[in-house]
């Protein structure tokens, strides 16, 4: 028990010497990266790579907790090949991330948080003998893509001068659709420019 407090309290003081944030400062920080995404019980599913981009702001609660809100465009879904036919689920989402930064080393922080997404559209692309087609995927029978879902972000972010390389993982806590245990599985890795407000 002795030697779990002093380690707490090491990391406790390490943190404090790598402070990051200035209390009270706002940021923004465009972003631009990638997905790959998947599905929670896809065994025969492989991933959509897909754009990530958008922005988030963050507030200095203490030296080196941050607390951050924004608003990301986001490719989602999965491919799957079955009989010579392949299919890619397209499913686009405007996520807002809100996350706790935790700065546990200079340049480094540790996030966790929620995730609200909304859904902008839902695709279904079928290519099979030399035809390819795309519909809504809600206009195929039994499929009904819910309009809002809800993930765990994840991860850890590096900031050199005013560039954040952002690495999380999206783990996806609602089901995509009403009859099927799918869930969104998404790693997602940014680069950002951060300036003060």
């Amino acid at each position: 028990m002795k030697k779990l407090f002093l380690a707490v309290v090491a990391m406790m003081v390490s943190a404090t010497t790598f402070a990051q944030n200035e209390v009270g400062q706002l940021t923004i920080q465009p972003k631009v990266g990638v997905n790959i995404a998947n599905i929670t019980d896809g065994d025969d599913a492989d991933p959509r790579i897909g754009l990530a981009a958008g922005a988030e702001f963050e507030y200095g609660l203490t030296d080196n907790i941050g607390l951050s809100a924004g608003v990301l465009y986001s490719m989602q879904g999965f491919k799957t090949t079955e009989e010579g036919v392949d299919c890619t689920l397209k499913l686009d989402y405007l996520n807002v991330p809100i996350l706790a930064n935790f700065y546990v080393a200079k340049g480094f922080a540790v996030k966790l948080g929620v995730q609200p997404g909304f859904k902008l559209s839902s695709k279904a692309k079928v290519k099979g003998s030399g035809t390819s087609v795309e519909v809504d995927a809600n206009d195929i029978e039994g499929i009904n893509i819910k309009s809002i879902d809800l993930s765990i972000p994840v991860g850890l972010s590096y900031q050199y001068q005013n560039i954040v390389f952002d690495a999380r993982y999206n783990w996806g806590v609602t089901k995509i659709v009403d009859d099927a245990d799918s869930k969104h599985s998404v790693f997602q890795i940014t680069v950002g420019y951060k300036f003060s407000l």
